[in-house]
């Protein structure tokens, strides 16, 4: 269990994230037209994994729009944006604000990926929400690079995580 904080004030997530080394498990989580993604639609690709509590927050606004930002210039890799809000709120989001360049995911329907990614927040007002996360994958779907925010309201080492594509 990682313990971070929200505003300063410490709360915990379900585990541990994946070590860089490992493998990314496979997942089940809705696109924005309900249909289901899995690791596999994105087979032989550089993932970025950006996770957070919810786009409706400004900290994930943000890294969502750097994020799609950066992936413009990134070669066979593909942004994917994970959070529990539903797959209406993603594409709304990034509809308004004219992001093509990341795929949201949605972990609404029982919150798997988050627990089996040790990154599920089990307590304080975000309990059931995703931690702020960044998983990096090679194309073989080896992960190369993990960040547990350890604030949540702070943003991501965009740099870090860039480099370790």
């Amino acid at each position: 269990m990682a313990s971070i904080t929200l505003g300063g004030n410490p709360v915990h997530t379900s585990g541990e994230l994946p070590t860089v080394g490992s493998q990314l498990a496979d997942f089940k989580l809705v696109q924005n037209d309900l249909s289901v993604a899995s690791l596999s639609n994105f087979a032989g690709k550089k993932l970025v994994l950006n996770i957070f509590p919810s786009v409706d927050t400004g900290t994930c606004a943000a890294s969502v729009r750097k994020f799609n930002e950066s992936a413009s210039n990134l070669q066979n890799t593909t942004v994917l944006c994970i959070s529990r809000d539903l797959p209406f709120a993603q594409k709304r989001f990034c509809g308004a604000e004219g992001l093509e360049n990341v795929v949201n995911l949605s972990d609404f329907q029982a919150g798997t990926f988050g627990k089996a990614n040790g990154l599920e927040i089990t307590d304080g007002p975000l309990a059931g929400l995703h931690s702020r996360v960044i998983i990096v994958v090679d194309e073989n779907g080896k992960i190369t690079h993990t960040e547990q925010v350890a604030e949540i309201a702070d943003e991501p080492n965009y740099e870090a995580a860039l480099a370790a594509l």
